[in-house]
């Protein structure tokens, strides 16, 4: 018997219905009963799709309105105390104080507490919040939403596989804000809710819990690794059949772990952990179930049912027993559907495959294991596509190839060291002590947008569209301007998103109508597809770039996309080494980089954010992902003169640990994330006595909560202590192009106050 499930599914709707809603609900716009309508006529949609789909559940648990695992945070009864909440504060409202800072758009400056720290979900695009443990914290079970969810499933008609991030992984995830005790400790304190879940769950006809565990897929700590066995163990005890989810990487040691745990069932990544298949086919007990992720939950090709049918078959020869099929992860990381990219041109959106069309991928090879012959024509269909994707001329440019087999040896190094180039900038600049600065965006008004979506539809003609962005740079630099900002930038309010404004110009890149995928609460992005050999047909920045600097004798900053950052936000072909499309990547970039220099752009920023989230989740091939990674962002960056100032910006990831790949960058000046974590992240730099200049962010421009002139003095004396004022930037954690313009010029107001104080003192 074959059954077919997901690990979950895109939250945002065909149309970004939550997007919209959240953001019509944070404006005052709709009230909480609303925005709850739209949530539950949302589920109850894409339950209905999976059901129409063959698959023997639904999933309950995977929608949150803004994030899964602050939906844990309230479900467990452990919000920081930190918030103050009195607890008559509707949940709702809390919960998004946890992920904003404030409750609405409407709260002055400094006031409510900062939001929950955000980062990355694994090596994802996702954001997840960072729940905070104290030695005080406790747990509770606090709230009803997900049996709530469980009740609207069941009376719809449902089967119900409920969902839960298990208990270990939620610590793992979480980060210690005392000094002196461990986040495992609280274990022991967790469990009992955890059992209080599952019992409830049980009770209310729920059989099958899938609990995600995707840290067993880490190098975990002796302490972690030894305490599953007897958490599990306790949880088994709760009545409700407990299905082991694990992805993103293979278990490898953790395997016989996984395996011997006391569960009824144990999901693994057939796409991530491909080379374990055969072990864990072999080393699971009879008993269980083996849920196998045999389609690729986290790109956008269509899957090769034959060889899934291989493997699938051979799998079946072991275990003459139950075999789950699934995506190998929640399907929240790719688009919701093809239908409707009626734009994309008909062999290329033969080839691709959405959250929709993989779950009806999983209903095709239910058939063909059973022998139902209703799965030929689909299979032949699918064979087609992949025969087509692999003898396409537009696939491979011989020129993009011998480019990269020619490259010196040195293409990746910059002409002086940094010490040299740092003279020579500061010649060039005349900076005053720790310099101002912003990311790169700027508000992206209504106006704005409406202008660029006519002019994509060819309904605004390219000179009023250029008219049109030009007067929003112009407005841009004289905003920074009045504000005393010592490099500026243009605003970006030609780009889109900084992905996919680039792969529209470069060649081996296509897009989507409607591909859109949650980053975090209710950002979206469209990632570009990656199909083909890259490079880049002509200029992309430069006449907007020049143009800005034409209006101010300050610097203005040239704002570029980095390779890593294209290649980890884009879907990427697979018929080829990741680390062979970062070069490619990296040389278009490059030549950008030249022409914005010898068009007398001095300072130009090579965002990275996604350096980090590109890292391998095991430590043993993190050398070989750092050194092409570092080499690619190198080549880009690497045909200018000393007197050209690099920066680079990476955010809302953990830095730590690659801090001397970070320096081989070899970037003049790095901005990064740092208010949310308290100036944390900067501590790391400073012991490792990071050579280069560096840019604290000191505030969040994730949260509409505006930091005052003081909050921001204090993160900056904190940076003092570590960072050399001489080696010293102030700027934004990131780009404000999600801000509005009101809580924009009043937090840089005050960030720039807050540089021109400490100018006294440093």
């Amino acid at each position: 018997m074959t059954t077919i499930h997901t690990l979950g599914f895109p939250r945002m709707g065909a149309q970004r219905e939550l997007k919209f809603a959240l953001e019509r609900h944070w404006r005052g716009e709709i009230d909480a009963a609303a925005l709850e309508t739209v949530g539950r006529e949302l589920r109850a949609r894409h339950w209905q799709l999976q059901r129409d789909a063959g698959l023997d559940f639904v999933t309950v648990g995977d929608f949150a309105f803004y994030d899964h695992v602050a939906n844990h945070v309230q479900l467990l009864g452990c919000e920081p105390a930190r918030f103050g909440f009195a607890g008559d504060e509707p949940a709702l409202a809390r919960y998004f104080t946890l992920a904003r800072g404030v409750a609405s758009e409407t709260g002055a400056a400094g006031s409510g507490h900062p939001a929950l720290e955000m980062t990355k979900w694994f090596d994802t695009n996702y954001h997840y919040l960072v729940p905070e443990f104290t030695p005080e914290t406790a747990f509770s079970l606090a709230e009803e939403r997900l049996f709530a969810e469980v009740d609207e499933a069941l009376a719809l008609g449902h089967r119900v596989k409920a969902v839960l991030l298990g208990p270990l992984s939620f610590l793992w995830l979480g980060k210690e804000k005392s000094a002196g005790f461990a986040r495992i400790e609280l274990l022991e304190r967790l469990l009992p809710v955890y059992q209080q879940i599952l019992v409830r769950l049980k009770a209310q006809g729920v059989d099958w819990v899938q609990i995600d565990e995707p840290i067993l897929g880490l190098d975990l700590p002796p302490a972690w690794r030894q305490a599953f066995e007897p958490a599990y163990s306790g949880l088994a005890k709760s009545g409700v059949s407990l299905l082991l989810a694990t992805y993103f990487s293979p278990l490898q040691e953790n395997l016989a772990l996984a395996c011997r745990l006391p569960v009824h069932g144990l999901h693994i990544d057939g796409i991530r952990a491909a080379q374990e298949v055969a072990a864990i086919a072999d080393w699971l007990p009879v008993h269980k179930v083996l849920s196998l992720g045999i389609l690729d939950g986290r790109n956008i090709w269509r899957a090769d049912l034959d060889a899934a049918l291989k493997l699938l078959r051979a799998v079946r020869e072991v275990r003459q027993c139950d075999l789950w099929l699934a995506p190998s992860c929640s399907l929240l990381h790719v688009p919701f559907s093809v239908a409707g990219e009626s734009g994309l041109d008909a062999e290329l959106r033969s080839w691709l495959a959405f959250a929709v069309e993989k779950l009806a991928e999983l209903r095709v090879l239910k058939l063909a294991l059973a022998g139902d012959g209703a799965a030929d024509a689909a299979l032949a269909e699918s064979r087609q596509a992949i025969q087509s994707r692999r003898a396409s001329q537009r696939v491979t440019d011989a020129r993009v190839s011998a480019r990269l087999a020619a490259l010196p040896a040195n293409a990746d190094r910059r002409p002086s060291p940094f010490p040299a180039r740092q003279a020579a900038q500061r010649a060039r600049f005349g900076l005053p002590l720790l310099p101002t600065t912003s990311i790169g965006s700027f508000p992206q008004t209504a106006e704005i947008r409406s202008a660029r979506a006519a002019f994509k539809r060819g309904q605004l003609a390219a000179a009023d569209y250029q008219r049109a962005m030009e007067k929003e740079i112009a407005h841009v630099v004289a905003v920074q301007e009045e504000l005393g900002i010592d490099v500026l930038v243009h605003g970006e309010p030609e780009r889109n998103d900084m992905v996919e404004y680039f792969g529209e110009q470069l060649a081996g890149f296509c897009f989507t109508a409607s591909g859109w995928v949650q980053s975090y609460g209710s950002r979206c992005v469209k990632p570009p597809i990656i199909y083909g050999d890259v490079s880049r047909p002509q200029a992309m920045t430069v006449s907007w770039t020049t143009h800005a600097q034409s209006l101010t004798e300050k610097p203005m900053k040239g704002m570029l996309t980095g390779p890593i950052t294209i290649l980890q936000w884009s879907f990427v072909r697979d018929d080829q080494p990741r680390s062979t499309t970062a070069e490619q990547i990296a040389l278009a970039i490059r030549d950008e980089v030249v022409d914005l220099e010898q068009a007398g752009i001095g300072i130009i920023q090579i965002d990275e954010p996604a350096i980090r989230e590109g890292l391998p989740l095991r430590r043993e091939a993190w050398r070989d992902y750092l050194a092409w990674a570092t080499r690619a962002f190198r080549l880009s960056a690497s045909g200018v003169g000393d007197a050209t100032q690099i920066h680079t910006h990476m955010c809302y990831s953990e830095f730590n640990d690659i801090l001397p790949e970070i320096a081989a960058m070899d970037a003049d000046v790095i901005t990064i994330e740092t208010s949310r974590s308290d100036m944390e992240l900067l501590h790391a730099f400073g012991e490792f006595k990071y050579p280069n200049e560096i840019g604290p962010g000191v505030y969040d421009i994730h949260s509409p909560r505006v930091p005052t002139q003081e909050e921001m003095v204090g993160l900056l004396q904190k940076a003092l202590e570590t960072i050399p004022a001489g080696n010293l930037w102030v700027n934004p954690d990131c780009g404000l192009k999600t801000r509005a313009w009101p809580e924009t010029l009043a937090a840089l107001r005050n960030m720039v106050a807050a540089a021109k104080t400490l100018r006294l003192t440093a």
